[in-house]
C-alpha cells in the first residue's frame, strides 16, 4: 500500500526542528545527527512514541547530563502535531506536556521561554534579541562573548555563555602514582609476564617486559567564594566545574567543592549529580548564605576542623575562587591559608579582578591571598577559562 509522497512529508521538517530545540537547550547537535535521526526514525516508524523517542535518544544525545533533557523536550514537542509547526516557525508557544511550566528542567524552559515572548506577552528587549542561541550565531559574536567579561553580558548572553563554559574541558596536571602497569619502560622488570612470554616460545626470554607507574590526576578541592561581588561569577563558575569535572569522571581521582562566604558549605554531594541544572538547584538549596560577605579565614578554619582529611597526602591541588574581598581578621586570615598551603601541593588563586589593566591586590585580604598562593590565575571570561588547563600546567612547573 503507498502510503503517500515522501517529497512532500514533514516528518524531515520536525526531525529538524526538533534539532534545533534541542540546540537552543545545549545539546551538542550537528546536521549530521540530525541525518541518523530522520533515518532512524524512518527505520522504527511513527507506530509507537516510546520506540521512536529511543532511536532518537540513541543517536542525538552523547552526554548523560542531556538525556533527561532529551526526554522532556521530546513529550512536549511531539504531543501535539501543531506545536512542530510553530516551532519551525521560530514562536514556540507554551505546550502541553507531562510536566508543568513551573516543574521543567531549566534548560528546557530556556529553550521555550525567549519564543513565548513574542506570543500574548510583551515583546523581548532589543538586547536579549542580540543572541539567539541556535545555528545562527555567527563567528563574530561567537568571538566577542568569548572575550567579554562575565559581568557585563546581559540575560540572554549571559545564559549562552553558560552554557559555553560547560563545553570547556579542564585537564588537571597528573602524577606517577605508587601502583604500576605493564609497559615498555619501567625500573622494575615484569617478571609474570616475562614468564608467560618465555612459555610460548620454548622457554627462550625474548623480551624483558617492564612494570611503569600509573598516571593519576591530582585530588582537587575547590573553594568557590559566593558573596555579593561575586555573584555573577559564582554561578557560572559552578556549571563550568561541574561539566568540566563530570567530563574526567572516569580517570579524576577525588573533587571536593566548597562554597564560602561568611561561612562553609560543601557541595560535593551535589557536585555528583549528572545534571548541571540539578547540581545549581541542589547548591542554591544548600547555600545559605550567597550574595553576603566574605570571611574566609572562618571558612578555612572549619575546613581545618572538619573536612581536613579532603586533603590527601599533600598532593591536593587546591582552587581559591574568589576577589579577595575579605572582612574578617587578617591575622585569622594569613594563619589559615598558612595551614592550607602546608597541606597541599599547590594552593592556585583564581581573581576574576585580573581583568582590570593594572590590577594590585592591596585590599587586606586580597594581598594576603597573593603572598600564601603559588599563583593568581584570570576567570573572568570564556577565554581565560580555556587557558586555565595551560596555566594550571605552567604553575605546577614552577
Amino acid at each position: 500500500m503507498q502510503l503517500g509522497d515522501s517529497r512532500i512529508g514533514k516528518l524531515a521538517d520536525n526531525v529538524t526542528g526538533f534539532g534545533r530545540a534541542l540546540r537552543r537547550a545545549g545539546v551538542r547537535l550537528d546536521s549530521a545527527r540530525i541525518a541518523l535521526a530522520q533515518q532512524a526514525a524512518l527505520l522504527v516508524g511513527v507506530s509507537s512514541k516510546p520506540d521512536l523517542s529511543a532511536a532518537m535518544e540513541a543517536v542525538l544525545v552523547s552526554r548523560e547530563q542531556d538525556r533527561m533533557v532529551f526526554r522532556e523536550l521530546f513529550d512536549i514537542y511531539f504531543r501535539n502535531p501543531e506545536v512542530a509547526n510553530k516551532l519551525l516557525s521560530q514562536l514556540l508557544p507554551s505546550a502541553e506536556g507531562k510536566a508543568e511550566p513551573s516543574k521543567r528542567r531549566p534548560r528546557v524552559r530556556e529553550a521555550l521561554q525567549p519564543q513565548q515572548a513574542y506570543g500574548s506577552q510583551a515583546k523581548p528587549k532589543q538586547e536579549d534579541q542580540k543572541v539567539d542561541f541556535d545555528a545562527a550565531m555567527t563567528a563574530s559574536d561567537l568571538q566577542r562573548l568569548k572575550h567579554a567579561d562575565f559581568n557585563a553580558l546581559s540575560g540572554s548572553e549571559y545564559r549562552l555563555v553558560e552554557r559555553l563554559a560547560r563545553d570547556v574541558a579542564l585537564p588537571v596536571p597528573s602524577v606517577a602514582s605508587r601502583r604500576v602497569r605493564p609497559g615498555q619502560r619501567g625500573a622494575r622488570v615484569h617478571w609474570s609476564g616475562v614468564m608467560r612470554d618465555a612459555a610460548r616460545t620454548g622457554g627462550e626470554i625474548m623480551q624483558l617486559r617492564r612494570l611503569q607507574r600509573l598516571e593519576q590526576p591530582l585530588p582537587l578541592l575547590v573553594l568557590v567564594d559566593v558573596s555579593g561581588s561575586m555573584e555573577r561569577y559564582s554561578r557560572l563558575l559552578l556549571s563550568f566545574l561541574h561539566a568540566a569535572t563530570r567530563s574526567v569522571h572516569g580517570t579524576r581521582g577525588r573533587t571536593d567543592v566548597f562554597a564560602f562566604g561568611t561561612h562553609l558549605t560543601d557541595l560535593t554531594p551535589a557536585f555528583r549529580l549528572a545534571d548541571t541544572d540539578a547540581m545549581l538547584a541542589a547548591a542554591s538549596l544548600l547555600i545559605s548564605d550567597f550574595a553576603g560577605g566574605t570571611r574566609l579565614g572562618d571558612a578555612l578554619a572549619t575546613l581545618r576542623e572538619d573536612h581536613s582529611r579532603r586533603l590527601v597526602g599533600r598532593r591536593t591541588l587546591v582552587l581559591v575562587i574568589s576577589d579577595g574581598l575579605d572582612t574578617g581578621e587578617p591575622a585569622d586570615l594569613a594563619r589559615e591559608l598558612g595551614w592550607l598551603r602546608r597541606r597541599s601541593r599547590r594552593l592556585l588563586w583564581l581573581n576574576p579582578l585580573l581583568r582590570f589593566d593594572g590590577y594590585e591586590p592591596v585590599a587586606r585580604g586580597a594581598a594576603e591571598l597573593h603572598r600564601q598562593a603559588h599563583g593568581m590565575l584570570a576567570v573572568h571570561n570564556i577565554s581565560k577559562l580555556e587557558d586555565l588547563a595551560a596555566s594550571l600546567a605552567a604553575v605546577m612547573k614552577h
